[in-house]
């Protein structure tokens, strides 16, 4: 007795793909080649679809990006145990953001333009908008702390991770150390002092010291 004959398909027509599946590959792309390589059609590829097929889950690659920003910071970003003393709040969920993005330097480029958010993020936001304002900003003031922070926050990351991309990694010396290398004594003393050790003192972690005074100094009662 003859077999029914399985169901034909459709030539042409793209696997069926989730917004998951979207996601992945995604994220797969930029941390191979940073964002700017990130396109629709190239995601496409990626997945074995059309760039039409995406468009059924994801509107635009800003779109993509905030899909990108939540399920980074639903995997990273853990929120801590909080002390009781506001100012130690606020520097607590500073760090915890720093050390997330810190991990994943492709993201400060996306948030830097300070217009694409994670809506995961916002609970430590709010920790630091409230920490600031029970240590008497009004909530304006806080809002410019919040941002004061964020801002030293991403350009630490940023100026940080561009540095180590652009060293030459052939052992010759940098654009830097030639200048260094050359300083007047008697128009520069105190760079000529440090700048056998410029790099090295640049390279090291001050962050959290750096937060500490910024906070500080935030929160002074004037």
């Amino acid at each position: 007795m003859p077999q029914p004959s399985a169901p034909r398909k459709t030539p042409g027509r793209p696997p069926r793909i989730s917004r998951e599946e979207v996601v992945a590959a995604a994220r797969r792309i930029v941390d191979a080649d940073g964002v700017d390589r990130l396109t629709m059609r190239r995601l496409a590829t990626e997945i074995g679809s059309t760039p039409m097929a995406l468009y059924h889950h994801v509107r635009n690659k800003e779109e993509l990006l905030v899909l990108l920003l939540d399920d980074y910071a639903a995997r990273t970003l853990h929120r801590p145990e909080l002390p009781a003393e506001p100012r130690e709040r606020v520097v607590a969920c500073a760090a915890a953001i720093h050390e997330a993005l810190a991990a994943c330097p492709w993201i400060v480029e996306v948030l830097t333009a300070d217009d694409l958010l994670s809506t995961s993020a916002l609970w430590f936001v709010e920790q630091i908008v409230d920490g600031l304002v029970a240590c008497g900003l009004s909530p304006e003031r806080a809002v410019h702390g919040y941002r004061a922070i964020w801002y030293y926050t991403a350009g630490e990351i940023v100026v940080r991770t561009t540095a180590a991309r652009r060293r030459t990694g052939d052992g010759r010396p940098t654009y830097r150390e030639q200048v260094f290398d050359g300083l007047d004594a008697d128009e520069l003393p105190r760079l000529t002092e440090v700048a056998g050790r410029w790099a090295s003192l640049t390279a090291e972690d001050t962050y959290p010291d750096g937060l500490r005074a910024l906070v500080d100094g935030l929160t002074a009662r004037r």
